[in-house]
């Protein structure tokens, strides 16, 4: 029966049930992106899917979409085994495993589909506790839901749709052994719907594809279409003894209050961070040695404008999903130029308008070319104005260390 729901007409036209199409009308979706235009119609008829999109092309819609349509339109006769889930999502960061979580809470909100999430740094009790209960979607990075399985506190053996997500980000990450590990305690491919996203498509993904999906539909979204379009792409020439007063007066000059600073290294973001906030600047950290509650309350405080600069290094910032970030700024270049086009990607979300400034030196002057190839178009380099080398204020003394001074030893 035709959903007497009203939404759009490319999501009318996917005939999908009331309670999912309830939530995306209540989420105020205006049109299917390119990628779920392309994935849907597949997705939704049980074709295993690969796709190349990056992060912000509309790709955790899709997936989700066709996961939640799949679960309303087959009811489970039963309630499932405890710690079995129809449904898995294996992603290769915390924070992108917790927004994917968020956004299927929010599509699933008038249904009874149950969600957990598992990831590392977190309670691990708790978190085996959800798999403890009938659980429907499973959520999770590949370490910790390779603990959970070999330990048989879950089930993968009755999962019916599997998503891997950035699939080339966990070969770089070392963490397809695990990922292969999981997947052979999932049905057969013929048993189960596959769905394969990742943002290049190198002759290793193709090979991890070919064995893990059956008669998949191809589907490629150009990087051009993400929000490239929607970002004023700024490259100021600097030497390295400059950037961080280039930094530093890029913020304050132009009162930047939602900022996000990307930095190669973990022992560089700490250094900004430390800097900028000795500065007098509301500052947050985001990197890898983070303990994990310290970074979803400093994410918290970056939406909510408790901090105004979020510092961080790729790992730590892949599938972040805030908006209004009106400026990213690249004090280095990546070296993979799929990173340049995800860190942008930040900005300009959702049609609004972004600023990227990246501040290259010369050692960043060799990463432009493959980035301009990417892109499919030129970077305009300038020297930044004169106002932003100015001389900044003298650091106040870092703050000492509240340790007690060591006790002398007595000689014998």
């Amino acid at each position: 029966m035709k959903s007497q729901i009203e939404l759009p007409e490319d999501f009318a036209r996917l005939d999908l049930p009331d309670p999912l199409a309830r939530a995306i009308k209540d989420l105020g979706f205006e049109s299917c992106t390119p990628v779920q235009n392309e994935v849907l119609p597949h997705s939704l008829n049980g074709r295993d899917i690969i796709a190349q999109a990056q992060t912000g092309t509309g790709k955790t819609a899709a997936f989700l979409v066709s996961i939640i349509s799949y679960d309303l339109e087959n009811p489970k006769l039963d309630e499932r085994p405890q710690g079995t889930p129809f449904a898995l999502i294996i992603a290769p960061t915390r924070e992108l495993v917790l927004q994917i979580t968020a956004d299927a809470e929010q599509l699933v909100q008038y249904t009874d589909i149950s969600i957990a999430s598992l990831v590392g740094g977190m309670d691990y009790d708790k978190q085996r506790n959800q798999l403890g209960k009938s659980i429907d979607i499973v959520v999770a990075t590949p370490g910790r839901l390779l603990d959970f399985a070999r330990s048989g506190v879950i089930d993968l053996s009755q999962v019916e749709i599997m998503i891997i997500d950035e699939a080339d980000r966990m070969l770089s990450m070392g963490f397809i052994p695990d990922v292969k590990s999981i997947v052979s305690r999932t049905p057969k491919k013929q048993q189960r719907q596959t769905q394969l996203f990742s943002a290049t498509y190198s002759e290793d993904i193709k090979r991890l594809a070919a064995s893990w999906t059956l008669d998949p539909v191809r589907i490629e979204i150009e990087p051009e279409q993400i929000a490239v379009d929607t970002v004023d792409q700024r490259v100021f020439l600097t030497s390295e003894d400059e950037k961080y007063a280039v930094l530093y007066n890029l913020i304050q000059v132009y009162e930047l209050d939602r900022v996000l600073v990307f930095a190669n290294r973990r022992d560089q973001c700490r250094d900004l961070e430390s800097q900028l906030n000795r500065h007098g600047f509301k500052t947050g950290l985001l990197a890898g040695d983070v303990p994990q509650k310290k970074r979803i309350r400093t994410l918290e405080d970056f939406r909510s404008g408790k901090i105004a600069v979020l510092v961080a290094t790729d790992v730590a910032g892949r599938g972040l999903h805030i908006d209004d970030i009106s400026h990213v700024i690249n004090y280095n270049l990546p070296e993979d130029p799929e990173d340049y086009v995800h860190r942008i990607g930040r900005t300009g979300r959702a049609g609004s308008e972004g600023v990227s400034i990246t501040l290259a030196c010369e050692s960043d002057a060799f990463m432009l070319p493959n980035i301009e190839a990417l892109l499919g178009a030129k970077l305009d380099c300038e020297h930044p104005e004169e106002e932003l080398l100015a001389p900044i204020p003298q650091l106040p003394p870092a703050p000492r260390s509240h340790r007690p001074p060591p006790r002398k030893r007595r000689r014998r």
